[in-house]
């Protein structure tokens, strides 16, 4: 693979943009201090605005990093954030891409979350060179599953106790898609 960064990205409806330290208040207020958002993630609702602040500083300065990939997902009407989209992990031996999002309840359902995941799916094969692309949700949180397959990616199995979210240890349902699948 070859690592760009995070650069920007604009679908119809949407921007997709590194964030900014300007960004703590819209992040914690859409997503990250919601515990109904979080209550799937790998990170517990933020408790505060200075967890939430602290934690996109950490954002901020990660983006030195090319192989950091870590988008706001904003509006493109008004510019607000409402979620994020990115690669949690990455394998560099079979260039693999290990993707993740979240978005506000707010916008649960509004076919954004498809959008934003659907453009990130095409920058990592098109610009990154991605073999393949893959993304777990807990069995318990299917809406997340629907998305994993409008965008594409095909469920491969369940792993049994092989991933943790604020629930603790817990199954993971693993989609992806190949470069050779991409359309």
């Amino acid at each position: 693979m070859i690592h760009i960064g995070t650069k920007t990205i604009e679908t119809d409806r949407l921007i997709l943009r590194r964030f900014t330290k300007n960004d703590a208040a819209e992040v914690h207020r859409n997503f990250a201090g919601d515990p109904v958002v979080t209550e799937f993630l790998r990170w517990s609702c933020h408790e505060d605005m200075a967890e939430t602040q602290a934690e996109v500083a950490e954002w901020v300065k990660a983006y030195d990093d090319l192989s950091y990939y870590n988008w706001a997902i904003t509006l493109k009407e008004s510019g607000e954030v409402i979620g994020s989209v990115g690669c949690a992990w990455m394998n560099e031996h079979i260039d693999m891409v290990h993707t993740y999002y979240c978005i506000g309840k707010a916008w649960w359902g509004s076919g954004i979350v498809t959008e934003a995941y659907k453009a990130v799916v095409k920058y990592f094969f098109e610009e990154v060179g991605a073999n393949r692309i893959e993304a777990y949700h807990a069995p318990e949180n299917p809406a997340s599953g629907k998305v994993m397959q409008k965008c594409g990616l095909t469920y491969e199995g369940t792993l049994r106790c092989g991933d943790y979210n604020s629930h603790g240890i817990v199954d993971a349902a693993v989609y992806a898609i190949l470069r050779s699948e991409y359309k």
